[in-house]
């Protein structure tokens, strides 16, 4: 993560961020969501700002949710699709990135297959770089979200047992779930086949963090369980022996979630696989927060564009985050 003298240049990954610049997004969020239920849901906080969206993959909700979150601090947005571009025609990556960059936009939001592209990327451009998923690395801001929505729910994260349910190993959201919500003091529990579960995850993360390969085991006394997709467009290998057995051992089903706490909340980064990784009566249950999931994910990118747009990036050290913080508070209550 590139770093300047008082702040971070560009969001990559949450594993660089302080516990202090993860709290700062999520308080800026909240003040950010409160804009929702406003006739007119526009601030011009980013006018005059262009948010390029510069995306190698195909994606609804990130796509969407950055989108909608510039216009509403009232940025230009440009978009980038690699299929019509002139990707097609053998251009390199950096070469996309430096034309952008002359055509002056202030923030590229890159999504792509290679693990570390948007930091290269970052290293060679001085526009702000925001990380919207590469490879199997981190997806700072579906972790963010997730984050934001849990701690809406629960009033806090510390001492709260979050079950990491599926493809860990192919997991941008998990990774990145796994650098905040261990930052912030919660228990998680990472479940799913043991071919896909990453070694090691002790020795990076430490106690807060355990491996299960029993479902039942892992849902006991759980807060929060977060599903992730079956990913099979990135899985080269017979990571488990058929689609049938892996809902059978790892679907999370209405029986099963009684194993957990009654106000378990149940995530899901979408696109969802129903009736493979989850069922129906889960996903659209009293007890799923898969859409406000959606909803909050506009709210929590808002809150990225905003921060990372002052002279320096987002502020390094706790007082100048929190100063961050309360002048959005201040900002948003005097044009409300």
């Amino acid at each position: 993560m590139a770093l300047r003298e008082n702040g971070v240049k560009d969001l990559l990954g949450l594993e660089p961020l302080s516990i202090a610049q993860i709290e700062t997004v999520l308080d800026v969020a909240r003040p950010m969501k409160n804009l929702f239920t406003r006739s007119i849901k526009k601030v011009p906080a980013l006018r005059g700002k262009t948010v390029a969206l510069v995306f190698f993959e195909p994606s609804t909700r990130t796509r969407g949710s950055f989108e909608l979150a510039a216009k509403r601090l009232s940025a230009d947005t440009l978009n980038f699709t690699a299929s019509t571009s002139s990707v097609t025609k053998g251009e390199s990556l950096i070469d996309t990135a430096k034309t952008y960059e002359a055509m002056k936009v202030d923030f590229m939001v890159v999504r792509h297959a290679a693990s570390g592209a948007p930091e290269l990327i970052a290293r060679a451009v001085k526009a702000r770089v925001i990380n919207a998923g590469d490879g199997s690395h981190e997806h700072p801001t579906q972790g963010l979200l997730d984050i934001f929505t849990i701690r809406e729910k629960k009033k806090k994260i510390e001492g709260l047992k979050v079950v990491i349910l599926g493809d860990i190993l192919h997991s941008r959201v998990a990774r990145s779930n796994l650098w905040g919500l261990t930052k912030l003091g919660a228990r998680v529990t990472v479940c799913g086949p043991a071919t896909l579960i990453p070694a090691g995850l002790s020795d990076v993360f430490g106690p807060r963090v355990t491996v299960s390969t029993n479902l039942d085991e892992a849902l006991a006394d759980a807060d929060v369980v977060n599903v992730l997709r079956l990913q099979r467009e990135r899985q080269q290998g017979d990571y488990f022996p058929t689609v049938r057995e892996y809902t059978e051992l790892f679907g999370l089903t209405t029986e099963r979630l009684q194993k957990a706490k009654p106000d378990c909340l149940v995530l899901h980064p979408g696109p969802m696989n129903r009736g493979i990784e989850i069922s129906s009566e889960v996903a659209d249950g009293p007890q799923s927060q898969i859409l406000e999931q959606v909803t909050n994910g506009i709210a929590v990118r808002m809150a990225v564009l905003y921060l990372w747009s002052g002279p320096e990036g987002l502020p390094a050290n706790r007082p100048e985050a929190q100063k961050a913080a309360k002048a959005v508070h201040t900002s948003l209550k005097a044009i409300s």
